[in-house]
């Protein structure tokens, strides 16, 4: 008498194909990342937010003033934030929910693509491994919180393909509204994203047809979001992230615009032909259009912002697992409508070569994912160095003025004026830092990123070099010590001032003289070019 087939055997491919992923995500974590790298400088940020609102102080820039909404992933902020109250470390925390948010992401985008399009296993394979070994893991070493923001959009754009194909279903439209919330709260962006998959929505549906959603959507966003944007206007004294008031500044960039673009294009070029084969029929062309709107919506919306601090196009990453979810659904019954014949029809020979050439082109598909990673990437840097060196110092009270508001601010827990105004309303509100600004809190020390150094004379020729040459001058004309300053050209380098008249300032000008300082633009040591211009440029 025949047994019969055990229910998990119906799913032995997938189950083998979940196996295969965690192995190669394991094995590309382990051999292909470096995470023994100190957190980028702009995601150090965060993680001194974090650590305020763990230890019951706020949202806060300095402990003891007043909120600051300097961090754009609020809710991830938040969850690191609870979890450094339950006692791990904030630098595991962000990474934890990094590496499980990507992880979860990769499972996401297959089984996505094996139930919502009923695809074939080798093609949803491959757009998993895809997602597996991009950039994605690298902005987990960094300490991003990318991927977290970037599994919430893909699970928003699974919930929108949901209510397209249950447009009745009100579950799904509720999840969908709550889905894009959450992506709303973790960035503000994500408001807009989820909004664009709505449009997106309303566009292959039809009015009638989506009147639930909408509704739906209208109605979470409007009493929930609603409920939170009140809070955080009262909360924060002002409606909009502080960054996004320095980045943006009601302003057009086109320059941010055409990287945006171009690092959209980029990340998903091999699967943009089939969205072009999905303009084929009358049947297909809507459901191309729907999976590229989102894409070129989102990536369209950077133009009001410009487009520093965007490491490894960390910005435009979102983008990515909505087009691996949508690729095949524009492709999906071709070989039937084309005719073509079934690989089983061809002789054994001929169907081996078919096989080994669609290997080969998933392999290099996938070998290009991994190449996108190259600008995600940077070596050691000595703002980590120095920012662990100052905090011997964080209960004496001092002040440092700096344009680094990451490594060395949240490693030396010094009060810190962010001199750019990333986590300065103040700044950000009043076009720069100004010397009467200054002399309100008479850093002991200053520290900035200049495009000069002491053999290259500076140049006056963007805000950034307004504001160095400012500090510059400030901590000159103050009779402050120059210390060190490092890079790894004249042209790129890190300036580090110390106020004479304090007690540890000649401990803390010889400690940052003495330091093995390296260059995170290329992890080599760098010349303090302060020592280089007294030996070889004195009269």
């Amino acid at each position: 008498m025949l047994q019969p087939t055990p229910q998990w055997w119906r799913f032995r491919w997938d189950i083998a194909s979940g196996g295969l992923l965690i192995a190669c995500l394991l094995l590309f974590a382990r051999y292909a990342v470096d995470f023994s790298i100190a957190p980028f400088e702009d995601a150090a940020m965060l993680m001194r937010y974090a650590q305020h609102v763990a230890e019951g102080h706020g949202i806060v820039w300095n402990i003891g003033e007043p909120p600051v909404d300097g961090t754009t992933d609020f809710l991830f902020m938040i969850v690191v934030a609870w979890l450094v109250r339950l006692g791990v470390a904030v630098e595991t925390a962000v990474r934890a929910l990094g590496m499980g948010a990507h992880v979860l992401t990769v499972g996401l985008v297959y089984l996505a693509i094996r139930t919502i399009h009923n695809g074939p296993v080798f093609l949803a394979l491959t757009s998993a491994l895809y997602l597996a070994v991009g950039p994605g893991m690298y902005y987990v070493a960094a300490y991003f919180g990318t991927s977290f923001f970037a599994f919430f959009v893909c699970l928003t754009w699974c919930l929108a393909w949901w209510v397209v194909k249950r447009p009745e279903s009100g579950l799904a439209a509720v999840l969908f509204a709550l889905s894009g919330l959450l992506t709303g709260l973790i960035r503000p962006e994500g408001v807009i994203l989820s909004a664009i998959m709505l449009l997106a929505i309303l566009f292959l549906l039809g009015w009638r047809r989506s009147v639930r959603v909408m509704a739906t959507f209208v109605l979470v966003f409007l009493v929930l979001g609603g409920l939170y944007f009140a809070w955080r206007w009262s909360y924060f004294g002002h409606p909009l992230p502080t960054p996004f008031v320095k980045k943006g500044g009601g302003l057009v960039y086109l320059g941010s615009l055409q990287a945006s673009l171009r690092n959209a294009l980029l990340m998903g070029l091999p699967f943009l032909p089939a969205f072009v084969l999905g303009l084929r029929s009358s049947l297909t062309w809507r459901i191309s259009l729907f999976g590229l709107l989102p894409v070129v919506g989102f990536a369209s919306i950077f133009v009001l912002l410009s487009n520093e601090m965007n490491f490894g196009g960390r910005f435009q990453y979102a983008t990515l697992p909505i087009l691996l979810v949508s690729w095949y659904a524009a492709i999906r019954g071709i070989e039937v409508e084309l005719r073509l014949p079934a690989l089983a029809s061809f002789p054994r020979r001929v169907r081996t070569t078919m096989m080994i050439f669609a290997l080969t082109l998933a392999v290099g598909t996938v070998g290009y994912a991994h190449s996108l990673s190259r600008g995600a990437t940077y070596g050691r840097d000595g703002r980590y160095d120095v920012g662990r060196m100052l905090g011997d110092y964080a209960d004496e009270g001092l002040v440092l003025a700096t344009s680094e508001a990451g490594l060395v601010p949240l490693y030396s827990r010094w009060r810190t004026v962010d001199t750019w105004g990333l986590n300065d309303p103040w700044i950000a509100r009043n076009g720069g830092i100004t010397e009467a600004y200054l002399d309100r809190f008479n850093p002991h020390v200053i520290m900035f990123h200049a495009w000069f150094s002491p053999l290259v004379a500076p140049e006056r020729a963007t805000p950034w070099n307004a504001m160095t040459i400012l500090l510059k001058d400030y901590a000159e004309q103050r009779g402050y010590v120059l210390a060190a300053a490092y890079g790894a050209t004249p042209r790129d380098v890190h300036y580090y001032y110390v106020r004479p008249d304090f007690a540890q300032s000649a401990a803390i000008v010889d400690r940052l003289r003495s330091m093995d300082y390296y260059y995170y633009t290329s992890g080599v040591r760098a010349i303090d070019f302060a020592r280089f211009a007294e030996i070889h440029y004195q009269p």
